[in-house]
């Protein structure tokens, strides 16, 4: 792999960065290809979000945080992108709160399972992953595999950059689902009881900044659907109006 040299003074500077970091990951086994496409996907979102969290964004993210403080047994999900992208944000505040993390891929394989898992353990984290014991019901191929002591028996999952199918099937579990996705109109958003659509290592960046009481405030009074729905309309106000970066 080239390592390419990118300017600090770049108008895009994070999100290149991010490229180079997904071809890192993906060159140590830990990404696949089709993580690399789905981030492009993601990405062409952002670059309309202005790569920025929006107020819808935080509003999400403080009321997920509440939520999984509040929560008797959170676990969060990581997969390669996920890894990738928010491994050091994650750490600090799986830390921080004492909330358990699941590794968890799309595309199984008992190699990719444990280079996330001993990478998080340089990290200092130890997570849960590699004894999949049991299966979410209804998803029939490896994407089942989950931990009794993590996401099988967790009150609420944080799924980020998750596909649909896992996130229904959590869902018909009774699992408070909480999603981070760039995508306002993936299914993952769409079967989300909160559904942030932000940059995944922004959210993580967030979720370790807010103060619990402002976040309380914001779950009492989060309304999904109503969130989703305005962050469409942002989406559509912003493709009419937007002219050339960094004005967007």
């Amino acid at each position: 792999m080239i390592n390419l040299e990118i300017p600090k003074n770049h108008p895009r500077y994070q999100s290149l960065k991010q490229r180079e970091r997904l071809l890192e990951f993906y060159e140590k086994g830990v990404v696949t290809v089709s993580g690399l496409i789905s981030h492009g996907r993601g990405e062409a979102f952002d670059y309309i979000l202005g790569e920025k969290s929006t107020e819808f964004a935080l509003n999400a993210e403080m009321a997920a945080f509440a939520k999984i403080l509040e929560s008797k047994n959170p676990v969060i999900s990581v997969n390669g992108n996920v890894t990738a992208l928010a491994d050091d944000e994650i750490v600090s505040f799986a830390k921080k709160y004492n909330i358990k993390v699941e590794a968890n891929i799309f595309y199984w394989s008992e190699d990719r399972i444990n280079k996330i898992v001993d990478h998080f353990s340089n990290l200092g984290l130890n997570i849960l992953g590699r004894k999949q014991d049991e299966r979410i019901p209804g998803l029939v191929h490896d994407r089942g595999r989950c931990e009794r002591e993590g996401i099988f028996t967790a009150d609420t999952v944080l799924i980020p950059l998750e596909d649909g199918d896992r996130a229904e099937a959590l869902k018909k579990m009774g699992k408070f689902i909480i999603t981070i996705d760039l995508n306002p109109l993936s299914r993952t958003s769409i079967y989300g009881d909160i559904s942030i659509v932000d940059d995944v290592s922004r959210a993580f960046r967030n979720f370790n900044s807010f103060n619990l009481n402002d976040a309380k405030k914001a779950l009492d009074n989060f309304n999904n659907h109503s969130n989703l729905e305005n962050i469409k309309k942002y989406i559509g106000e912003r493709m009419n109006t937007m002219t050339v970066w960094p004005e967007i």
